[in-house]
């Protein structure tokens, strides 16, 4: 069994900078560290590879920094590491990055194994949009998992996986034939401790490193800022509300009902609004 995880060197949440003018993450002098969906997709496959054997890739793409977070993620007990790096890339949005994994991904296939299964985090905490693994997923023509909850039964012989999915309306069991797409939610599993050999090895391995030519890339204009339509206009922090919480005494009242009451004593206006909402009817 091969299974390929995709994982994202993101920058710190709590030191993001934005750049003025091209309204994009400014990673330099950041501190960087692996997205953190990422870790439950990663622990998620190490899990199925220690029960039914096999190897698992662990793929990034970004500056030739992000070696960091491959070799991490190396420590953990992935088996390889590929780092997708080249200047081509910059700037790509979630399309552009889907086209460049997916490439890499076919490449990983003929080298070392068509894969079973990729994994993905549900989103990173830099982009939020949840939208690499489908598309990835669309790219390849893979059945896709998101937002799985549990890994269940897998049938290595049958060809097929069994799933907890989380949905709004609760849980969904999924079963799915492979090779497919999961992008796994968070605290899903607890993220194992690597071992010291792990270590050992994760410090001594060379990483695989893939230009765009490398990977296979036929259209250099569907990477980077030229095949990313996403244009973002402005970044800015919302301004500070100027009004203040205000706390309510319900005294001996139901919450609700204190609560009503409170609004309409600062709106008289739209209770009367409502009232002659109600008559209409």
């Amino acid at each position: 069994m091969h299974i390929v995880v995709c994982i994202k060197q993101v920058p710190d949440s709590a030191q993001i900078r934005v750049h003025p003018v091209t309204n994009t993450i400014m990673r330099q002098g950041v501190p960087t560290i692996i997205n953190p969906y990422d870790l439950f997709a990663l622990e998620a496959a190490l899990a199925l590879r220690g029960k039914f054997g096999g190897e698992v890739t662990v793929l990034t793409m970004g500056p030739p920094s992000a070696e960091d977070s491959l070799r991490k993620a190396l420590t953990f007990g992935a088996d390889r590491a590929v780092l997708l790096t080249d200047r081509f890339f910059a700037g790509a949005d979630t399309l552009a990055t889907t086209y460049a994994l997916a490439t890499a991904i076919r490449k990983i296939g003929e080298i070392y194994g068509a894969p079973d299964i990729i994994f993905t985090g549900k989103q990173t905490i830099d982009g939020d949009t949840a939208q690499v693994g489908p598309g990835i997923a669309k790219r390849l023509d893979l059945l896709q998992l998101t937002y799985v909850a549990k890994i269940g039964a897998l049938d290595l012989a049958g060809r097929t996986i069994e799933v907890e999915r989380r949905s709004e309306g609760g849980v969904q069991p999924l079963r799915t034939k492979l090779p497919c797409l999961i992008t796994m939610l968070e605290a899903t599993n607890e993220i194992r401790r690597g071992a010291m050999i792990d270590a050992l090895r994760a410090a001594r391995s060379t990483i695989v490193k893939w230009s765009a030519q490398d990977a296979g890339v036929e259209d250099i204009s569907k990477c980077g800022l030229r095949g990313s339509p996403t244009i973002v206009k402005k970044v800015f922090a919302p301004a500070p509300r100027a009004e203040k919480a205000i706390m309510i005494d319900i005294g001996d009242k139901p919450p609700a009902e204190a609560l009503i009451e409170g609004i309409f004593k600062r709106q008289p206006k739209l209770e009367a609004d409502l009232i002659t909402l109600a008559r209409g009817y």
